[in-house]
């Protein structure tokens, strides 16, 4: 008889809606990834490096070229000094940089701590690393953490908090206030810091990305993982990295190296040479994406649905309840077949879901398919 390690694990919910739109014609605000390509330049110099035989395994920590191009960027960025050769490794998109990490760090009966709403990965790779996740719930509208909770949850058995910000689904950040607190907690203790930071250059309305990279308890203790695929509109790419210091790096690498062993060398060598070649592209973001949230939330003015614009990521939760008292589940559907647009409801992501009235969508998508979008929500009501 087959026994499953992740027996309440079925098909994830991107998977599951995104399915779903595509069978119904839907517009899909649901998954992630941007309708549009990557920067042209980018695309023209994974083809060159195809063609200049770049095709063969790279390096199982990432190539050099990228390795310090991301070193230089990380300066630049967060004023640290990283080593490219001990500290960075380039991974299989930032999932597989988190799983790699936890499964590093992680072992039997250890406590982590997560903030829920999570994400979907964090959890089942807590539980395959033989640890036991602890879910600290965020309350809406703004999703803050409370360190009280946290302080009450920490025993001698944490073993790592996992940090999401800008946080997806919850769009809300962290600030430098809060890496204070985390580290005031820790100090005493032996715990460790994940930090998942994918929509680092994503925050909005003037204010500033707080990396555990820039605070230097928290960088001691902790992995900051990173994402090409969002900064630059590739998820179908897959390639990300982690930063820690050496020793965490080190065992970081005994797991990468038998789980994907090394990425695609010419989508990581075109990569290195766009970031020499647009070393301001990150900067933009910030912009590029706050225009497109907010013509979203311009667009379905009028509507019943309420919001608090979203702090960070490239999402934003809408808040149905004058419209449906319907759970966000079945609410979600309804969504998908009467106005046919698909999203995300958020109480998936809790372990134990609060009475939630919230859908999340994605905006990082070209404007006419945002309008579109927008007018089929705005029919429901």
């Amino acid at each position: 008889m087959l026994k499953s390690k992740l027996p309440h694990v079925g098909a994830t919910i991107f998977t599951v809606m995104s399915n779903r739109a595509q069978e119904l014609g839907a517009v899909n605000l649901a998954q992630g990834f941007p309708d549009y390509d990557p920067p042209e330049r980018l695309r023209a110099l994974l083809a060159e490096h195809v063609e200049r035989g770049r095709n063969q395994y790279a390096p199982m920590i990432g190539v050099a070229e990228l390795r310090e191009a991301i070193a230089r960027q990380l300066k630049g960025d967060y004023g640290r000094d990283v080593d490219p050769q001990r500290e960075i490794t380039v991974t299989l998109g930032a999932t597989e940089g988190l799983f790699s990490a936890i499964l590093a760090l992680v072992h039997r009966d250890d406590e982590v701590i997560l903030f829920d709403p999570s994400y979907d990965s964090y959890a089942p790779a807590v539980l395959l690393a033989g640890g036991r996740p602890v879910h600290i719930p965020l309350e809406p509208p703004r999703f803050r953490i409370d360190w009280d909770r946290v302080r009450a949850v920490l025993s001698p058995r944490t073993r790592l908090v996992i940090l999401n910000t800008p946080h997806n689904p919850a769009t809300s950040i962290a600030t430098a206030l809060d890496l204070e607190a985390l580290a005031e907690l820790l100090r005493p203790t032996e715990a460790m810091v994940l930090a998942d930071e994918v929509y680092e250059h994503m925050v909005f309305d003037g204010a500033r990305h707080a990396s555990i990279l820039g605070h230097a308890e928290l960088n001691d203790r902790g992995v900051a993982v990173f994402s090409f695929g969002k900064t630059l509109h590739a998820t179908g790419w897959r390639v990300g990295y982690t930063v820690a210091p050496a020793p965490i790096t080190e065992e970081i690498r005994r797991v990468h190296q038998f789980n994907t062993f090394s990425i695609a060398a010419p989508l990581q060598y075109a990569i290195a040479d766009f970031l020499r070649e647009a070393p301001g592209h990150n900067t933009g973001l910030a912009a590029f994406y706050q225009s497109k949230r907010d013509l979203f939330l311009e667009r379905l003015r009028g509507s019943r649905f309420r919001w608090t614009p979203a702090e960070g990521a490239y999402f934003q939760l809408l808040d149905y309840s004058e419209l449906s008292d319907e759970d966000d589940v079945t609410f979600a559907d309804l969504v998908l077949h009467k106005a046919g647009v698909a999203s995300i409801p958020v109480s998936v992501f809790y372990a134990q879901p609060p009475r939630l009235r919230l859908l999340r969508f994605c905006f990082a998508k070209q404007d006419r398919t945002l309008e579109d979008a927008a007018e089929r929500l705005r029919a429901l009501g």
